[in-house]
């Protein structure tokens, strides 16, 4: 089965997306890179948020990052996935960001596998505030494998 294939399985939305203020997807060489991409749940993780919440807000924004990199791309397959950035909205004492984002990672994993071309770098980092108060942003770099 397809990386896109996988990807839809996984209920990630390929449906045409309308252009907005700042490019979601850009294509740099043979790099997409993607702008921050946010998740729909609100709130503030080890506050009003569990982790479980997090991880499935983080697993939310790759699928919106999906879509992005499709709608840029024209398919979801023959990509290597090269570094994520996950940012957490965080409690001054949470410190299990990376757990959150493991619903990005995750994801990632299921569609490119673990020990393939989804085994990527990452960072998960916690933040005082994020914009208009999203639990979970992330963004990727994609490489094209031709």
């Amino acid at each position: 089965m397809s990386a896109q294939e996988k990807a839809v399985k996984l209920g990630v939305s390929l449906e045409p997306q309308e252009p907005g203020y700042l490019n979601l997807c850009i294509r740099s060489g043979n790099q997409l890179i993607t702008s921050g991409h946010v998740s729909d749940m609100k709130g503030v993780l080890g506050k009003d948020l569990t982790v479980e919440q997090g991880y499935e807000a983080a697993k939310d924004c790759m699928k919106k990052i999906l879509r992005s990199v499709h709608a840029a791309h024209g398919t979801l397959d023959n990509l290597r996935v090269i570094k994520l950035l996950g940012m957490v909205y965080s409690a001054p004492d949470f410190t299990d960001q990376h757990l959150v984002i493991n619903g990005a990672s995750d994801l990632v994993h299921e569609i490119y596998g673990k020990d393939t071309d989804g085994y990527h770098a990452r960072s998960a980092v916690g933040f005082a505030a994020l914009p208009t108060g999203v639990a979970v942003e992330v963004e990727a770099i994609f490489e094209i494998k031709e």
